[in-house]
């Protein structure tokens, strides 16, 4: 097994944006709000701030080793750009046997008359996350792209067609667009 004697990953850290880091914890708090994140599970590996930089590194590391510290990179990187930004995941409804309704009520996005079904299917909206319906289109948005990612894919799952043929029974809410809100 081949060792690397020395692994450094850096990523730059924009304006505007001001970093915490305690240990393998990061705090990162900018205009459109704050996130944290606890990498203390990835041990091997030392993160530190250097000036105007995020420096990720380890000694001795093997090839999972590296990966670990791409990974911390790239989950920094978008930290950066949702605390900065956000991001947007659009869905569409679409229908061809019974008209379905979507509404959002708290932390719940209820779909009526799924296959004319009696009761709704429910998806759960994750913390931090913004739902709305708009006409046939489901906007899903928040400043951490895991929780705006699981709170659409609760949405698609929600609408998951078994025992019907697919390519007759297309009905559901689908993913269509992912984008970084760029106001």
């Amino acid at each position: 097994m081949v060792k690397d004697v020395h692994v450094r990953r850096e990523v730059e850290i924009p304006d505007k944006v001001n970093v915490e880091i305690e240990g393998l914890k990061v705090a990162v708090e900018g205009p459109k709000g704050k996130l944290e994140r606890d990498f203390s599970h990835l041990k091997p590996l030392i993160l530190r701030k250097e000036g105007d930089k995020i420096v990720a590194e380890a000694y001795f590391a093997n090839a999972r080793d590296r990966a670990k510290i791409g990974t911390v990179i790239a989950h920094i990187r978008n930290m950066f750009i949702g605390v900065t930004k956000g991001y947007k995941y659009y869905l569409k409804i679409i229908f061809s046997h019974f008209p379905i309704t979507v509404k959002v009520e708290d932390d719940k996005v209820l779909i009526n008359n799924f296959l004319g079904e009696r009761s709704p299917r429910i998806a759960r909206v994750m913390p931090g996350v913004k739902v709305s319906v708009k006409g046939e289109d489901v906007i899903v948005e928040g400043i951490d792209v895991e929780a705006v990612g699981q709170t659409a894919a609760n949405i698609e799952l929600a609408t998951k067609v078994k025992g019907f043929d697919r390519r007759k029974f297309m009905d559901g809410v689908y993913i269509y667009k992912k984008k970084v809100i760029e106001e």
